[in-house]
């Protein structure tokens, strides 16, 4: 009994590990990270080649296949939570404020962030907003910076894939995805 609990688990963890490592893999082929991506490829499809064999060797099982099932289904919790922990890549933050920009701006870059401030125009009139690019890592702190200064700054973020030149120099996309 106690063996065939421990088969159970086993397809468990290793469909657990493979989504896992397929969420991974995923974030990093959408990220042009072909090195991780390839590396992180390797071993999911071992483990997961492992568990199936191991499933299709009993498919009259209907405890293996519910293994296979939560595992698969955990796996995806787990991966997600693993790539928000991670926090790889780049985001572009844009800031709306009421308050006076250039003093929220300057405020943001004594805290370190590099702000581009551009005006555009809205319904009432012009309007001004606040584009910050910055590490994935580094989004809670922005936000409670920003939102300390303004309770009611409306803040937008978006996924960036490559950034060139600016505030950070060239090796900002080399650091973020390292």
């Amino acid at each position: 009994m106690g063996t065939l609990i421990l088969g159970y688990l086993l397809i468990f963890l290793a469909k657990c590990a493979d989504v896992s490592l397929a969420t991974i893999r995923t974030i990093f082929v959408v990220k042009g990270m072909k090195k991780m991506a390839f590396f992180i490829g390797i071993f999911e499809i071992i483990i997961y080649l492992t568990a199936m064999n191991y499933v299709l060797s009993d498919m009259g099982n209907p405890l293996k296949i519910m293994s296979y099932a939560l595992g698969f289904a955990t796996g995806n919790v787990v991966g997600i939570t693993l790539e928000s922990k991670l926090a790889i890549g780049l985001i572009t933050a844009q800031v709306f404020t009421s308050k006076q920009v250039e003093e929220f701006a300057d405020f943001l870059r004594d805290h370190g962030f590099g702000v581009t401030v551009i005006e555009g125009r809205g319904r009432e009139g012009i309007k001004y907003i606040m584009q910050i690019v910055l590490d994935r890592k580094k989004l809670i702190r922005f936000e409670k910076t920003a939102l300390d200064y303004d309770p009611n700054a409306f803040i937008t973020v978006s996924e960036t894939r490559t950034v060139r030149g600016g505030y950070f120099g060239r090796d900002i996309g080399r650091e973020a995805m390292k």
